[in-house]
């Protein structure tokens, strides 16, 4: 359950991070090379909040597009 939004199940992503060097070819250079990549994680946005569940109040960890999308009724 970990990093995870408990109502539409987004977890983490992951991509690269990459790092260029030199002048692009427009600004009069010879374009830019990329020197290093390296990977990384993209982590969900989740907040630990009260919901109205079932005539109850439950504290479940949402994302917050979920919050703004109306997906989850606070409590």
């Amino acid at each position: 359950m970990g990093r995870e939004c408990e109502v539409c199940k987004k977890t983490l992503s992951t991509g690269n991070r990459i790092v260029r060097h030199g002048l692009a070819k427009a600004k009069g250079g010879i374009g830019l090379h990329t020197t290093g990549i390296t990977r990384r994680k993209f982590l969900p946005n989740l907040q630990r909040i009260r919901v109205m569940e079932n005539g109850g109040v439950k504290r479940k960890t949402v994302c917050t597009a979920c919050i703004r999308s109306n997906k989850i009724v606070k409590g």
